[in-house]
């Protein structure tokens, strides 16, 4: 069954009101599932035995969840819990006159859930593809899928998209009109990129095994 997309707009929430620098919040899902999809990693927050845990982890999504997986010995992934996850990016640095005024440009998605575990074998086979297919695309087609003994040792949560918080700070300093714009001193923005560098292959690789070409096309292509 395909999943129905949510909303176009984000609900307020306790949880996801802006009340801080509301002029950098968004309440578009366009700009949640363009942070989501422009990265990889994000950060699994629950509380286990009283006391927090945020554990970087890869993720994929449909249109409704957000997938992360571990071992079924992770206590992090025991389902049936609140958890939060989130995922930034970091686009530069925002140099001011005044340290004050310093900053930092970046899109940041904050989701609010209760973690669920996916017990149905074809849910689960998919949402595996689908984390696997957005940190490598190409790569579920080309590698082994996992066996019956990985997948029975394989835990995958599901996190609801329905409320989140999203923020994106762009632009430069916000002092170019203040008193320290007297100051004489430079200010603007130092952008961050990261970019794909070259495949390495396994030391063990049989020397004349071509790397596939959907991890060479993205050598030297921008991430994020």
């Amino acid at each position: 069954m395909t999943p129905q997309s949510l909303p176009a707009a984000l609900p307020q929430t306790d949880l996801t009101r802006h009340r801080r620098l509301r002029e950098q919040g968004s309440l578009l899902r366009a700009d949640l599932d363009a942070i989501l999809d422009a990265g990889f990693v994000c950060h699994l927050g629950v509380v286990i035995e009283g006391r927090p845990l945020v554990v970087p982890t890869v993720y994929g999504r449909d249109e409704r969840s957000l997938y992360v997986h571990g071992s079924v010995a992770s206590r992090s992934l025991a389902g049936s819990a609140p958890v939060c996850v989130t995922v930034t990016h970091v686009d530069g640095l925002v140099l001011a006159r005044s340290v004050f005024e310093h900053g930092v440009n970046y899109r940041s998605a904050v989701i609010h859930g209760e973690g669920r575990t996916v017990a149905d074998p074809e849910e689960k086979l998919e949402g595996l593809r689908r984390l696997t297919e957005h940190a490598a695309p190409g790569q579920w087609s080309y590698a082994r899928r996992p066996s019956r003994k990985e997948l029975a040792a394989t835990t995958l949560l599901a996190v609801c998209l329905e409320e989140a918080s999203v923020k994106i700070r762009t632009g430069a300093p916000d002092d170019g009109e203040g008193p320290d714009a007297e100051l004489g001193l430079w200010a603007g923005t130092l952008p961050l990129t990261q970019v794909w560098g070259a495949p390495v292959p396994d030391p063990l690789l049989p020397p004349d095994t071509p790397v596939p070409g959907h991890i060479a096309r993205r050598e030297g292509t921008r991430h994020g």
